[in-house]
């Protein structure tokens, strides 16, 4: 698996890989991690993949990360 992209983002860190004919997007906030993979045939290229990463998505990914944080029991 090799990084092949960033995406710029305030608060999270967004990495994209490739890797057997998918991308994967790693989203980073403080401890905790999401990734989504996504079939190269699913989107047109690296452009395609990162229009799909847009404001919509991130307000998904946020929640996403906010559940995930109210879920653990070793938080501080």
């Amino acid at each position: 698996m090799r990084i092949i992209d960033t995406i710029p983002h305030p608060q999270l860190k967004i990495s994209i890989f490739q890797m057997n004919g998918k991308y994967l997007v790693k989203f980073e906030a403080g401890s905790y991690e999401q990734t989504y993979k996504i079939n190269e045939s699913e989107v047109s290229g690296l452009v395609g993949l990162k229009e799909k990463v847009n404001d919509e998505f991130l307000v998904e990914v946020a929640a996403a990360f906010r559940i995930m944080h109210a879920a653990n029991p070793w938080k501080e």
